[in-house]
């Protein structure tokens, strides 16, 4: 497995995908998939906090199209997002032939990191500011996720009890 990176704020892991991730049906099992989306969010939230970090939030996970063994698997990770001790991820999972260069985007989701001291207690972060249009969309879209969270949190509020 090897990584690349251009800037603390996104990370990329490259690697095949193994006979070992396979499932029943032949294809990388889906849990595979969100190990690797879990594996590359948190060293890329580790990067740029320069903290041990917490998984708070896995949301909007979508299966776009499946990945095969001995494909070569991108999984991107980027800071879209900064709270005070939150960081909020895109992941997107890319996959293709080694041989041919036309990838496919395999999975998206978004993940909510926290960075947290040796007592598991939440410490602040630095602060993410987007200087590109895309940037701007982008942080746009995690303030938008959020607001859908809260509502979605509200909703399910009798359940989380039970």
């Amino acid at each position: 497995m090897s990584s690349q990176t251009t800037d603390k704020r996104q990370l990329t892991l490259q690697f095949l995908a193994e006979p070992t991730d396979v499932n029943f049906g032949g294809k990388v099992h889906g849990g595979v998939v969100m190990k690797w989306i879990d594996l590359a969010g948190y060293a890329c939230a580790a990067g740029w906090s320069g903290r041990y970090c917490v998984t708070a939030y896995v949301g909007g996970i979508r299966f776009i199209c499946p990945i095969h063994i001995g494909m070569l698997v991108e999984v991107q990770a980027k800071v879209i997002y900064t709270g005070q001790s939150s960081m909020h991820l895109a992941i997107d999972v890319y996959c293709r032939d080694p041989i041919e260069q036309e990838r496919k985007k395999a999975t998206h989701c978004i993940m909510i990191f926290v960075a947290i001291d040796r007592d598991g207690k939440p410490v602040r972060v630095p602060t993410w500011e987007p200087k590109t249009k895309k940037d701007v969309k982008l942080r746009d879209y995690a303030l938008k996720l959020m607001s859908l969270r809260q509502e979605i949190d509200e909703e399910m509020k009798d359940y989380f009890n039970e």
